[in-house]
């Protein structure tokens, strides 16, 4: 019996040790978690400075200097390009094409370099690359076709740096050939770029890749001019203007009888540098001469007849508009 009282006794007294413990850590426990959440977030921030300071600091530093290394190294790769090409006495739209492929190939191992010291693995990132390079292609193919394009025009060479060409009824002296475009000049001093694609898919005139060129001229007198006088005085033009060829010699012919005039065609030739000086020297010289002896250029003429049935409020009106006319 007195075992049982003192297991009895023994029991009761570890549940008041436990609810007395229970009651301790109750008390206890707010500032012991607060003080194990400093602990914990020190620990945490300073080891993620440290892990700041010692990898990714030094790599985002690397990949830096990696790139900008890369980007003046294609600087210099595209001025010793050029240079080489000078010494070579390399055609210039060549050597500017080379250029930029160039520059662009080794902007491209800059940034995967770049992206090898940030820790991205390179090896894997082929086949990514692959792979979206043929997904961006099938996007991309009108800009894959101006590509395409410049390659052919670089090689082929249908016009070089500083021709004066006319492309789709855009003319304009060849500045640049580019890997997707052609920039040109206007004779308005107005830079444009055309597509490479659009270039060779369309015709294209090269206006200066002949030394001579021949001024196409139409000329008109009327019915009731000699045409004797008009030759002449057309041959006179011609011989006047010194910067003409006599070989090939100048055409001056009728070409036809129109409606209302008998037309001239006047064709000297001339050196390419000299087109546009002579054609508009040509043609104020023929005015005026038309002018000084009389002779008719016609031009498109009309009469207007009006006719009216209205009352007396509508003769008025008519008399001050025939007055004004």
């Amino acid at each position: 019996m007195n075992q049982i009282f003192s297991a009895a006794g023994m029991g009761y007294f570890d549940q008041l040790l436990l609810a007395q413990s229970a009651a301790d850590a109750a008390v206890v426990a707010p500032d012991v978690l607060q003080q194990l959440k400093g602990v914990l977030e020190t620990d945490f921030s300073a080891a993620m400075m440290t892990r700041v300071l010692t990898h990714w600091v030094p790599s985002i530093l690397a990949a830096l200097i990696v790139f900008l290394a890369g980007r003046m190294l294609s600087r210099v790769v595209t001025r010793m390009i050029d240079r080489a090409a000078r010494t070579a006495r390399m055609d210039e739209t060549l050597a500017r094409f080379v250029g930029n492929v160039a520059s662009i190939g080794m902007l491209m191992v800059a940034c995967i370099a770049s992206l090898g010291c940030l820790g991205v693995d390179t090896t894997s990132m082929s086949a990514v690359l692959v792979a979206s390079g043929f997904a961006i292609g099938m996007a991309l193919q009108g800009s894959l076709s101006n590509v395409a394009s410049g390659v052919l025009l670089v090689f082929f060479r249908p016009f070089r740096v500083g021709d004066l060409i006319e492309v789709n009824s855009v003319q304009g002296k060849v500045v640049e050939i580019q890997i997707f475009s052609t920039i040109l000049l206007s004779p308005d001093n107005v830079r444009i770029v055309l597509p490479n694609g659009s270039i060779t898919s369309g015709m294209i005139r090269n206006l200066s890749a002949e030394p001579t060129r021949r001024i196409d001229l139409v000329i008109g007198c009327s019915y009731n001019d000699s045409l004797r006088e008009v030759r002449a005085l057309l041959e006179e033009v011609v011989a006047s203007e010194l910067k003409i060829l006599p070989v090939p010699e100048p055409v001056i012919a009728v070409s036809e009888l129109a409606e209302s005039s008998v037309n001239f065609v006047v064709r000297p030739w001339v050196n390419s540098a000299d087109y546009h000086t002579v054609k508009f020297n040509l043609t104020e010289k023929i005015k005026l001469g038309f002018d000084e002896r009389g002779l008719t250029i016609p031009f498109p003429s009309r009469d207007v007849f009006v006719h009216h049935s209205g009352g007396p409020m509508s003769i008025p009106i008519l008399d001050a508009a025939a007055a004004a006319a």
